[in-house]
């Protein structure tokens, strides 16, 4: 029996679902950080999309519309930021499709998507799928809290460092 994936907006009752969610695989997702994107959603400063499979949570992103990256806040490129799914359910397209509903509606709006990436071996699976779907790196190499990395810097390998892409859509 094929399942079926559904978005939605988030609501206020999914902050502690989720966060639990991701607990129980030993993530640390707090309540607050949820509570937040769901205060920036009301305010339309982003979208948070949650997909479902068959009424269950499954994964999330949300879409900054103004992007706190000075190139992309520069050039109105809107963010695809914080993109999680469920290790249970990695691997069965959800991601795929969940980008497809971002990029569908960024491109309402914008040419281009952005988003950024950690450099270690945890996000390699997204680093894979954003090469995959076409973003490309935007020309300013690595970054540490959203100011470029300058030859000879000393840096830690955590997650404040990122490599940004953009994709024309």
């Amino acid at each position: 029996m094929k399942q079926k994936l559904t978005f939605r907006p988030i609501q206020k009752e999914d902050c502690f679902k989720i966060s639990e969610a991701f607990t129980k695989q030993g993530w640390d997702k707090p309540v607050s950080q949820y509570q937040t994107y769901f205060a920036w959603q009301k305010a339309g400063k982003r979208d948070v999309i949650i997909a479902e499979i068959d009424g269950t949570f499954a994964a999330y992103l949300t879409i900054k519309w103004e992007s706190d990256y000075l190139p992309f806040k520069e050039r109105k490129i809107p963010e695809i930021v914080d993109f999680n799914t469920l290790k249970k359910f990695q691997r069965k397209g959800i991601g795929t499709a969940l980008m497809n509903e971002a990029e569908q509606r960024i491109k309402k709006i914008a040419n281009y998507s952005g988003i950024g990436f950690g450099l270690y071996k945890d996000y390699g699976p997204a680093q894979i799928l954003y090469i995959n779907r076409g973003y490309i790196p935007d020309g300013n190499g690595l970054v540490k809290n959203y100011q470029t990395i300058k030859y000879g810097e000393e840096i830690i390998l955590n997650d404040e460092l990122a490599f940004y892409l953009i994709k024309e859509l």
